[in-house]
């Protein structure tokens, strides 16, 4: 194998994926993405779209999914830090409404592969960060389903996340353990539960 070094996770379909890194005293390269290296992996999606976004520290995006239109997704953090969460959504999996969480930052150069059928979120614990994905299907529009974020029965454990969970998805009280107030989207805070 090439460049990168795929760990398979406890849930099946879920990789933590770790490109090779060549440093010296004038910096660093890094080769992000290829698909011979994949392949070789076992790892055969195609991807067709790539996306960025910026978040400030505090701000939590997710659980989200599609629901017509699924997407795998390859993320990855260029700057600063996230945890990130995929719940696995697919029927009959024997891991149905089990999560896992990585750490994925500029300095450890993580990459997370969530494939089709997972609700996905992260939560930002540096000052920003810069969030990039592949996507293997394009953006439709109204096609986003999601989950509470701090569903009981999902139980995800948010590094940083401090408040009392009151019944609803709503951030307010929520804080990070230096004082910073969650902030998410009117939208992320009426989502319902795994099980509905």
């Amino acid at each position: 194998m090439g460049q990168i070094k795929v760990t398979a996770l406890e849930i099946e379909g879920l990789y933590v994926i770790e490109p090779t890194v060549h440093g010296d005293a004038r910096g660093y390269f890094v080769e992000t993405y290829n698909q011979r290296d994949m392949a070789e992996a076992g790892l055969n999606m195609v991807f067709v779209q790539d996306n960025q976004s910026m978040s400030v520290k505090g701000v939590l995006r997710g659980l989200h999914y599609q629901i017509n239109y699924p997407q795998g997704k390859l993320v990855r953090v260029v700057r600063g830090a996230v945890y990130d969460v995929a719940v696995d959504l697919r029927p009959g999996s024997p891991t149905y409404g089990k999560w896992h969480g990585e750490l994925l930052s500029a300095e450890n150069f993580k990459q997370f592969y969530i494939p089709e059928g997972f609700a996905h979120g992260f939560l930002v614990l540096s000052d920003e960060a810069e969030f990039c994905y592949k996507c293997t299907d394009f953006y439709h529009a109204n096609d986003e389903g999601g989950l509470a974020w701090n569903d009981p029965a999902i139980g995800v454990q948010w590094p940083e996340l401090c408040g009392e969970y009151r019944g609803t998805p709503s951030a307010a009280g929520y804080t990070l353990s230096d004082g910073t107030p969650l902030v998410m989207s009117d939208k992320d805070q009426k989502w319902p539960g795994i099980n509905g």
